[in-house]
């Protein structure tokens, strides 16, 4: 019985949030992101001014992996976006932590490789929230 209520209770705790995503603080850490991305709407609207490195990140949760218009993504990116991936908040946390790793993980290659070089290890869950939000 202690096995039982002691796998349920794992069970459980894996199930539930582990957080609660704060969409403002996202928006703050976004500063981090800017140097490479920028947040703009179809119709023109500049949410937040950013390089062109990165892709628009408009949008991106919701929308299939590596499919932004006109940006050239590296070929293992492009390899998750074949299997028909799509970003959801938890995929965008965990691969804003380690881009290089998410897609080693992901891909079950250890060559794979990641054009964004930046690591965000705390936050991703916010910054998930906040692209979330500007979207909607």
């Amino acid at each position: 019985m202690k096995t039982l209520t002691a796998a349920a209770l794992a069970a459980l705790a894996l199930t539930a949030p582990a957080f609660a995503a704060d969409p403002a603080k996202g928006e703050a850490d976004f500063k981090k992101c800017k140097a490479c991305h920028m947040i703009v709407a179809p119709d023109g609207t500049e949410i937040q001014k950013g390089g062109k490195v990165g892709p628009n990140l408009y949008g991106v949760v919701g929308r299939a992996v590596a499919s932004a218009e006109g940006f050239a993504y590296g070929d293992s990116i492009k390899a998750v976006g074949a299997t028909g991936a799509v970003w959801d908040e938890a995929m965008l946390a965990t691969y804003v932590a380690d881009p290089g790793k998410w897609l080693k993980d992901t891909l079950g290659d250890g060559g794979a490789k990641s054009k964004m070089t930046f690591k965000l290890p705390k936050g991703g869950e916010d910054m998930a929230a906040y692209l979330a939000s500007v979207a909607q």
